[in-house]
């Protein structure tokens, strides 16, 4: 069975009586009244990153991968707690170590604090990560609005060349591995932008399982479409570059997830204020789309005008 499927049909109906769980179909839990807002996720060895060689970076992305659930929320992280399993082989004094430097790091770079967790002796290596921020307001999924424009922050697929030169997939010179091994382990957080959020998005996501797996997870609920043209997606200079000289496809790389940057969508006369802000705190926003009538297919339009269709869309666990 499908992740979601199994959320929709054995435990959805055990949250209808508990409205600040959203129905169990967004990234986070949301109380208004005591302004609280938590995220958990679980990241398993081999599943959610590809070796423990680097417990230091490893650790770092999978902090990162938690509080982005707040941050796309429009919600500053401000605690977390931490749960591993693993044994003498994988919690290693040498590793402990490096693990815990990296948190002391990641704390002062966003201004968390560790407030408690779990250790447990497995032969699984895994770590649950809960992520709690205060907030009054939330910006919501299954909020887009027909002639929605869709955004995105940063660039997408550098993380995915980053797995593939891990994985051995792909060879390229020293410094191009340098540069997409930091884009996989280390994803830009845009923490500056959590508040502005709310001055134009109507919804968002961050971009974990891949770009249009994400953005279908946004509308999920509503009777709504998208239109994307993927020449407007953006990608670095060494992607593009990357692209053209092993001649790989875009749309391959774009979609495979690991980005973490935030996907939303906002009203047509709210674009001044979008790029103002994004132009006034640095951050590169690219307009990718638009939200359609549900009573139209959702399309992808490549370089040359064409409809193309997408075989995986995404990252999904199936059981």
């Amino acid at each position: 069975m499908h992740e979601f499927d199994i959320i929709k049909k054995y435990f959805s109906k055990l949250s209808l009586d508990n409205k600040n769980s959203l129905s169990l179909n967004d990234d986070v839990f949301f109380d208004r009244s005591k302004k609280l807002v938590i995220s958990v996720d679980t990241y398993i060895d081999k599943s959610h990153f590809f070796d423990f060689k680097n417990p230091d970076l490893v650790i770092k992305k999978i902090l990162r991968s938690s509080i982005s659930d707040l941050i796309c929320k429009g919600v500053k992280p401000k605690y977390y707690f931490i749960s591993g399993s693993g044994n003498k082989k994988t919690f290693t004094k040498s590793n402990l170590k490096k693990i815990s430097q990296s948190l002391k790091q990641e704390q002062k770079k966003f201004g968390i604090h560790i407030s408690g967790g779990d250790t447990v002796f497995s032969d699984k290596l895994s770590f649950t990560i809960i992520s709690v921020g205060f907030s009054s307001n939330i910006i919501f999924r299954n909020k887009a609005k027909f002639n929605d424009d869709i955004y995105v922050t940063g660039n997408l697929g550098d993380s995915c060349m980053g797995l593939k030169i891990l994985k051995k997939k792909v060879s390229l010179k020293k410094y191009l591995n340098k540069y997409f091994l930091k884009k996989y382990y280390l994803p830009e957080l845009h923490i500056d932008l959590t508040k502005k959020l709310f001055n134009f998005a109507n919804t968002s996501i961050d971009i974990s399982d891949g770009l249009f797996a994400d953005l279908e997870k946004l509308i999920n609920e509503q009777k709504l479409s998208y239109k994307i043209d993927l020449a407007d997606i953006p990608i670095s200079k060494n992607l593009n570059r990357i692209i053209l000289l092993k001649k790989l496809k875009k749309i391959d790389l774009i979609s495979k997830g690991d980005d973490y940057q935030i996907l939303f969508t906002a009203s047509k006369n709210k674009s001044r204020i979008i790029e103002r802000t994004f132009k006034s705190l640095g951050i590169r926003i690219s307009k990718i789309g638009d939200i359609s009538s549900g009573a139209q297919k959702s399309q992808i339009i490549d370089e040359k005008g064409n409809k193309i269709a997408i075989k995986n869309k995404g990252y999904f666990h199936n059981f």
